[in-house]
Order: structure tokens, then C-alpha cells, then sequence
């Protein structure tokens, strides 16, 4: 054996120094005494002073049973004395000896005889105290129960990290038998490169004598259980002797796999609710049906899958046309989000395409079923399923595919498509945790993609009612030019109140209109088209603007819940002269010939629908290719900007009065607009020009 230095350890060789105890016999002090045939002490060890009392002076020569042994105990010792001496046979019990002063001491004596070279019998006797030895065989057999009995496994290595004991629980949990351990490394064991970390451990514990409790948790398999992985903890102590020498490290080994497997299963549930969290605040921040689908991938895409496919059945989307319960069925890809570059994108529909996938499919057969699909390990049978075509099947298996897993889409007991989720990198087979994550999420983005889509539908109803009210522009205006747009809102699906008309009057007049119904969807289309009407019908009486505005104010004021802001201009070409009332209205622009553009100061008036308050008339002059811009508030108003500076805007951009009137129009609502503004817009502009030109007088 060799020491933790690497020399050889004094095998009870005098050093120079004090003895110290170093084995159990010194931890015990066994005492011996040589008595001779007659019972006289002839030895007295060091040991058998510090039990009985006596010096070796004291004690060498003298009869041991009068001076060791109470009067009342002679006859016996004597006698078990002579037994020994003419037998041979050894005796030995538990004894009362009287010690030098007077007391009784209890020892365990062992008293055996012995032969000289020349014939001659002695008796030794070898004592110790009687509740120390009691002691010890207690620890000693508390740790041997404990160490054999213990559900931890335990194993003592040498300074060279060889094992040199094991109890029965370490043999469990390797499944290698004890001898199979010892004098072998600890790497011929435990041979697997993640038990590197304890092996360097044990280096260091072997160094610094600290002990490392309970600081490493391997995870691995073991030949008792190859099947299924184990977690273990570890804990290190260094083994010293009592006079300091390193003996080497116990290695003590608890199976946390429960306590592992529970943490980890804690950690999965907060990983799911933390997915459902992030699904419920990103899924469904708008009110399109694309964007819910990509947002919908994104959540999923890595955290629960390689690759992440959102279908639509195509009748979702075009509800004129059915979908049938038998034969093909016919999806919409929505999104495709990839965790890595792989050829599994290329076996997916791009989104925008539709594709019609037999009933034998999977994703045939989960939309028809309602039920969601799990596939824990795919084979190429799956994948012929799971794919669309058999090239795609190939391009599956290439990419490694090797669980799948497909979610409904369902919203109000309705079966909008399928969610579909793909592992190949990553080994993990998906499992019934990971179904039903797949579902709840998949059940959240169904409910926002049926709402984008109902609002989609109402949406389309809406503008095309606007669009279906709003005006063509007639073929001839006497002394005009007119260019117009109508933009519905970008940020949302409701379709707003603006509306502009054109009306031919008698006398070459036209009436000019813009205005706003305040509100959204189909019931504010319906009110601008009952206005737009009225207007129409007003405006042939020859009425004064500010009359007008005043008969449009009282059809408003029936109308429940809603009002409108509007101004009305005529034009006549004959005077050069512009008629305009407002109602509560963004003021026009003017842009007139070799002139900066300006907003008309007109008295603003009151929105239509609040009524009793008068409008006014205000009349001015229009040259030859001086332009009217009339716009809603969609064009100029936002959130992040004073409506002053956006009215600035306005005029800076007008300020290029060569520019055509369609040209004009465009740049307005390329440079005012963004797509996230949330109001639709209506433009009208008109330029003038020589009324003998345009009449051909």
C-alpha cells in the first residue's frame, strides 16, 4: 500500500517521535500478562498498567491472583487457571479485576497457554476494559447493519481510486458484484465520460481533505438497469487515520431518480404554462387571419417543435365553396416556420397554396375526426401518411423525421384546419404532455383565426357596400377636373363611414362632397349611403351649401347613435366662384396658380346630427388651374403626431402644382398614409380650367 504522497507507509517501524494510537487493538489498549507455571507475573505490557494500576515494578514477580483478583474470585481464577495450564484450552469472559486502588474494573479477558523452546507452559493473559470493547462492538455493528442494509450505496477507494469496499446497495445499483469492484479503477466502472466531473472530485477531496456533499447529480444508465435513466447524487469524504495518513475517499451514491424525474417534471409543466402564456399575449394580436396562423408558428417554433405547418380547410376561407365530407380534402397553407434549414420545409405547401390531401391522410382524417393525431416514432409507413405526396414522404424521411404530431383547429364546435408539429433534430419523441400543449395552443389560435376571419367576412361585406355607394365620376364636368380615392383602413376590419361625390347641377354647376360618418362597419356604410343619397337628392333643388347642410343636419339627427362631419361645395364655372358650407370638417386645401397652398379659413361649424346650430356660406374665387383638395380626417390624423404638423404635411406636398391631379392623389396617400393607421380615407381634388375650353364655346 501506498500513501496519498506515494511513499511507503512505516509498517510500525519507529519514526522518532511519540507513538500514536493507529488500529483498533491501541484504540482499545489491550493489556497482556505472562504468568509461568506457579502464577507468577514473569511480563507486564505498558498497557496492562494503565488497566489495572501497577507499574511493572510493582506487578513483575508478584502472584497475579492476589493482586488482580478479589478474594471472593481466587478459588475460580485458580482453578479456570490449572484448566488452562494442564488443557490448553483457552477461557475467557467478562471478569471483575480489583485494581491497585482497591476498585473493581470490569475486562474482557482472553487467557490462552503457551510453549517455550524448552518445554516450559506459561499462561498469557490479554485484557482490555470491558465497556470499551462494548462500545466498539456496538459502532462496529451499527456500521456494519448500516452499510449493508443502507438504501445509499457506499464504496471506499484507495489513494489510487480503486475500489476497495462496496455494500450491497452500490451493487444494485451498478449491477456489477462486489468482487467485480475491488481493485479495479473507478472508470473501469463507471465508465461513461459524464463521470469525469466525480472523478475529478475525488482528486480534489483526496487533496484538500473538504468534503463534497450532495454537489454532483449524474444522469446515465447502469447495466441493472439499462432500459431507464438514473439520476444519482454524489458525495465525497476523504478517509484519514488517527495519525493524519490519507487512506483514501468514500464514495457515497443516493438514487434521486424520483426526486429527478419530479423536477424535471415540474420544470416541463412550468416550460408548457410558460408556452401558453407567451401563446395567449402573441397569438391573435390582429384581427388577420395570416398573421394568427405565422404568430401561431412562431410561439411553437422551437420551444415545442423542428418544424411547425398551420392549414386551413379552403372552405374556411372562401365559404362559397363546401367542403365535402368524403374524397380529398382541400387545405390552405396559412404558415411554415422551421426551427434550422431542413428539406422537411420543402415537403410542406408554401403559404397561399392550396393542396388537396386524400382521406387515407392524416391531416385529412384529423380535420374530419375532430381528434388531435400522435405519431411518437414515425417509419416510413407514417410518413407516407403524413405527407402530402410520396415525393414528399421521401423528403421527409431524409430530413429525419421521426415524430409527428397534428392538433385541430377547432373554434365554436367548428373545424377550421390543423396545426401540424415536427421533431427530426431534435431526439425528443413527442409524447401525450406534448399533445395536449399542442392542443391548447391550437385551440387559443382557432378562436382568433375564426374571429379574424369573421371579421374578414364582415369586413369585405362592408367595403364592398362602401365601394358599391361610392361614385363614378361623371364624363364631362364643365370647367373640372376631378381625381379621387377612397382607402379603407389598413390596422383593422372595419370598414368606416368617408364618402365623396361628384354631382353634375343645371347651369354647368357641380357639387363637390366629402365626408365622414363617425364609426365603423356595415351600419356606418349604410348611414354614409342614406346620406350620400339625401345629399344627391338636396343638391338638384339648387340649394344654398349652408341649406343643404342644414337639411342633411335634421336626416342625422333621426339616425340613432350616430353623427358626421361633411362639407359641400359648389362649383360655378360661369362666375369662377366656389360656393362651401362645413360641417364640423378637416378645412379644404387650396392650392391656386404660382401660389404656396393654403387651408381655407372657414367657420367650422357643427358635425351634422347635433342639430339647431346654423351653417354659413362662404363664396370665393377660383382662376384657371387653381386646385380644391377635399380629404377626410384618415389622411391627415395619427396617433404619434399634432394634427397641426400633419397639416403642414399636407401642404408641403400639395406644393407641386404641375403635378397631375392622379399623381397628386398617389403621393398623398403614399406619404400621409401607414399601414397601421387605423381610419379609411376619402380624397377628392379638382382642378379648374377655362370654362370655354372645357365647354367648347
Amino acid at each position: 500500500m501506498t500513501t496519498a504522497e506515494g511513499q511507503p507507509a512505516d509498517a510500525g517501524q519507529p519514526d522518532g517521535g511519540p507513538s500514536q494510537p493507529s488500529g483498533l487493538l491501541d484504540l482499545l489498549g489491550v493489556a497482556a500478562v505472562l504468568l509461568d507455571a506457579d502464577g507468577r507475573i514473569v511480563l507486564w505490557s505498558p498497557q496492562a498498567g494503565d488497566l489495572y494500576g501497577y507499574t511493572a515494578e510493582e506487578a513483575l514477580g508478584q502472584y497475579a491472583a492476589p493482586l488482580l483478583v478479589n478474594e471472593e474470585h481466587r478459588d475460580l481464577v485458580i482453578k479456570k487457571f490449572a484448566e488452562v495450564m494442564e488443557t490448553g484450552r483457552s477461557w475467557g469472559g467478562t471478569f471483575p479485576a480489583r485494581n491497585k486502588d482497591g476498585t473493581t474494573r470490569l475486562v474482557e479477558l482472553r487467557n490462552m497457554r503457551l510453549l517455550d523452546d524448552r518445554g516450559d507452559f506459561y499462561a498469557l493473559g490479554l485484557a482490555t476494559d470491558s465497556p470499551t470493547l462494548r462500545e466498539v462492538e456496538r459502532d462496529v455493528a451499527l456500521s456494519t447493519r448500516l452499510v449493508s442494509q443502507s438504501p445509499i450505496g457506499l464504496a471506499i477507494l484507495d489513494t489510487d481510486l480503486r475500489y476497495v469496499a462496496v455494500n450491497p446497495a452500490l451493487e444494485r445499483m451498478h449491477g456489477i458484484p462486489a468482487k467485480d469492484h475491488l481493485g479495479r479503477h473507478y472508470r473501469e466502472i463507471m465508465t461513461s465520460t459524464k463521470f469525469e466531473v466525480p472523478e475529478a472530485a475525488m482528486r480534489q477531496v483526496l487533496k484538500t481533505g473538504i468534503p463534497m456533499v450532495d454537489q454532483s447529480t449524474i444522469v446515465g444508465r447502469t447495466p441493472a438497469d439499462p432500459g431507464r435513466k438514473h439520476a444519482w447524487s454524489i458525495s465525497l469524504y476523504r478517509l484519514d487515520d488517527p495519525q493524519g495518513r490519507v487512506l483514501g475517499v468514500a464514495d457515497l451514491v443516493v438514487d434521486v431518480t424520483d426526486r429527478y424525474q419530479a423536477a424535471m417534471e415540474a420544470a416541463d409543466a412550468r416550460r408548457r404554462l410558460a408556452l401558453i402564456a407567451d401563446g395567449s399575449a402573441r397569438i391573435g394580436t390582429t384581427l388577420e387571419v395570416g398573421q394568427t396562423a405565422r404568430e401561431l408558428a412562431e410561439v411553437t417554433v422551437p420551444e415545442l417543435a423542428d418544424v411547425v405547418t398551420v392549414d386551413v380547410l379552403d372552405s374556411v376561407l372562401d365559404e362559397h365553396r363546401p367542403s365535402p365530407r368524403d374524397g380529398p380534402a382541400l387545405f390552405r397553407a396559412l404558415a411554415v416556420k422551421a426551427a434550422y434549414p431542413t428539406e422537411a420545409v420543402q415537403a410542406t405547401d408554401p403559404p397561399g397554396q392550396t393542396a388537396a390531401f386524400d382521406a387515407d391522410r392524416l391531416a385529412t382524417q384529423c380535420v374530419r375526426t375532430g381528434r388531435p393525431i400522435l405519431i411518437s416514432h414515425a417509419d416510413d409507413d407514417d410518413l407516407a401518411h403524413i405527407a402530402g405526396n410520396d415525393h414528399a414522404a421521401t423528403l421527409l424521411a431524409r430530413a429525419g423525421v421521426h415524430s409527428y404530431l397534428l392538433a385541430p383547429l377547432t373554434a365554436r364546435g367548428h373545424i377550421l384546419g390543423f396545426l401540424g408539429l415536427t421533431r427530426a433534430r431534435n431526439p425528443l419523441s413527442f409524447d401525450q404532455d406534448d399533445l395536449a400543449l399542442a392542443a391548447e395552443l391550437a385551440s387559443r389560435a382557432a378562436v382568433c383565426i375564426e374571429n379574424a376571419r369573421s371579421h374578414q367576412s364582415v369586413r369585405n361585406a362592408a367595403e364592398t357596400l362602401q365601394r358599391s355607394l361610392l361614385p363614378d365620376h361623371p364624363p364631362h364636368l364643365p370647367g373640372l377636373q376631378v381625381a379621387s380615392r377612397y382607402r379603407p383602413a389598413q390596422a383593422t376590419y372595419e370598414i368606416g363611414g368617408d364618402w365623396y361625390d361628384v354631382l353634375p347641377l343645371d347651369g354647368d354647376k357641380t357639387a363637390l362632397v366629402v365626408g365622414d360618418v363617425m364609426g365603423s362597419g356595415i351600419d356606418a356604410a349604410a348611414t354614409m349611403g342614406r346620406l350620400r343619397t339625401a345629399t344627391s337628392a338636396f343638391a338638384d333643388l339648387d340649394l344654398d351649401p349652408a341649406q343643404v347642410l342644414q337639411h342633411l343636419d335634421k336626416i342625422t339627427s333621426g339616425l340613432e347613435h350616430y353623427i358626421a362631419t361633411c362639407v359641400y361645395t359648389v362649383y360655378d364655372p360661369g362666375r369662377a366662384e366656389c360656393h362651401i358650407a362645413n360641417a364640423g370638417h378637416l378645412p379644404p386645401a387650396l392650392v391656386r396658380s404660382g401660389k404656396h397652398p393654403e387651408l381655407l379659413d372657414l367657420p367650422t361649424g357643427t358635425p351634422l346630427g347635433v342639430g339647431g346650430v346654423p351653417f354659413e356660406t362662404t363664396t370665393f374665387s377660383l382662376g384657371p388651374g387653381d386646385q380644391l383638395v377635399l380629404y377626410t380626417d384618415g389622411l391627415v390624423e395619427t396617433r404619434h403626431h399634432p394634427i397641426d404638423e400633419r397639416l403642414e404635411t399636407l401642404l408641403h406636398l400639395l406644393d407641386a402644382p404641375d403635378r397631375s391631379l392622379e399623381e397628386t392623389c398617389d403621393r398623398l396617400l403614399r406619404d400621409l398614409r401607414r399601414p397601421e393607421d387605423p381610419d379609411d380615407v376619402a380624397l377628392l381634388i379638382c382642378r379648374t380650367q377655362s370654362w370655354e375650353d372645357s365647354s367648347g364655346r
